[in-house]
Order: structure tokens, then C-alpha cells, then sequence
């Protein structure tokens, strides 16, 4: 696949810039489903970097561990979600 790689340099700098506020809130978030929120926010931007990665250096084999790791992500959010419902009860 013919893909820019300026565009994809550009993305990864944004990409890279839309991590420290999420890092900064799962460091410092006043509660528990903030520090949540920026923990799953941070861990699907890496793996958006991995997934931009792949593709600026052609190894598209890669893009099978975004895969399960997207999936891993979901899991961890989903229970993430159960765990604080039930702590607020």
C-alpha cells in the first residue's frame, strides 16, 4: 500500500500529542473512572502507534497484534466498567 509517509509522521506526532493529557488524567484523575478513562485512552493510542508503525515501515504481520490487542483493550475497558458500577453500590 503507497501511503505518504509525511502524513503518517504528522499522525504519530499527533497521536503522540493526544497522550499526555490522557497519561497526565490516568496519573492524576480525581476518581477511579478517570484514571480509567485515561488508562484505556493512552493504551489504544499506542496501539493506533503500533498500527501507523506497521504501516510506515511495511510490515503489515503487525497489524494481526493490533488486532487482538484492540480486543484485549475492549476486554480490559469492559471490565474496567464492571468493576467500578459495583464499587459504587
Amino acid at each position: 500500500m503507497i501511503v505518504n509517509p509525511a502524513l503518517l509522521d504528522a499522525l504519530l506526532v499527533v497521536l503522540a500529542l493526544t497522550l499526555l493529557p490522557a497519561a497526565w488524567r490516568g496519573a492524576t484523575g480525581p476518581t477511579e473512572a478517570d484514571r480509567a478513562i485515561g488508562a484505556d485512552h493512552a493504551f489504544f493510542v499506542f496501539v493506533a502507534v503500533v498500527a501507523l508503525l506497521a504501516l510506515r515501515t511495511d510490515r503489515y504481520e503487525i497489524l494481526d497484534v493490533v488486532v487482538v490487542a484492540t480486543l484485549v483493550g475492549f476486554l480490559s475497558a469492559v471490565t474496567l466498567a464492571r468493576y467500578i458500577s459495583r464499587s459504587r453500590r
